[in-house]
């Protein structure tokens, strides 16, 4: 049998503001300041998922106008 090799130990969890790496008091950021960045991101809105409304399709003016029908009968 082929002898294995030993498993790396996996590199320590970087702090997802600044790549730091990360600490236990501020897990998983690096510091409180990366933290609070990260917070503020998320209440600006800055990891907001962009939305394409779709048009509405009860909303008349965008159908165009309703012509009747001519009809000879």
């Amino acid at each position: 049998m082929a002898e294995l090799a030993p498993m790396k130990k996996p590199a320590p969890a970087a702090c997802p503001t600044c790549g730091k790496p990360e600490t236990a008091q501020a897990r998983p950021f690096c510091s409180d300041r990366c933290r609070d960045v990260d917070l503020n991101r998320w209440l600006t809105g800055a990891y907001a998922i962009p939305a394409v409304e779709e048009p509405d399709p009860d909303d008349e003016a965008e159908m165009g106008e309703v012509l009747p029908l001519d009809r000879e009968s």
